[in-house]
């Protein structure tokens, strides 16, 4: 198993590059699927790589406002956030939410995803004012398009609560 034959995944993703080639969508879809799976298993490092070699590519072959771009670097930025490395997380978070902001607007579900997931970057590295009012402000625009018995505005408003709560107790 070392070598990586025996691997399904990986060996369906050897195939494909070598018949569809390495910018053909099925190709990069394959890559995605093995990062995910390495990610749920907590092999971040190859999940990483898979990742980057895959957002590579469709830098390469796509428009960059093209969704596909956007998720490969959220999923990245996660794969980041599991290692500890908040920084290089927060950037692309960051430039993800920017991009996502400006093509699909600020009330977009994706758009709105994306500022909670740098609201949770923010939060893990000790900027918790910041992060409490990103997602004040995603609750109150989940409520007002979904209504505040949508599963996710309570979500959100469940988090808040949890964080002021820690916010209190640590002051």
């Amino acid at each position: 198993m070392s070598d990586g034959t025996t691997v399904p995944g990986r060996r369906t993703g050897r195939l494909r590059t070598l018949v569809l080639g390495e910018e053909h969508p099925w190709t990069l879809i394959s890559m995605g699927n093995l990062a995910s799976t390495y990610s749920s298993s907590g092999r971040w490092k190859q999940a990483e790589e898979l990742e980057k070699q895959a957002l590579e590519t469709k830098r390469r072959v796509l428009n960059q406002d093209h969704p596909d771009i956007l998720t490969s670097m959220g999923n990245l930025a996660t794969t980041y956030w599991n290692q500890g490395q908040l920084q290089k997380a927060e950037k692309l978070e960051k430039e993800v939410m920017e991009t996502r902001e400006r093509v699909l607007g600020k009330e977009h579900p994706d758009t709105l995803t994306s500022i909670v997931n740098l609201a949770y970057t923010y939060k893990s590295r000790g900027h918790s004012e910041k992060a409490i009012a990103m997602i004040m402000d995603v609750s109150a625009l989940r409520s007002l398009l979904l209504g505040e018995d949508h599963p996710d505005t309570r979500s959100l408003t469940n988090v808040l609560e949890k964080w002021r709560d820690e916010d209190l107790m640590s002051m």
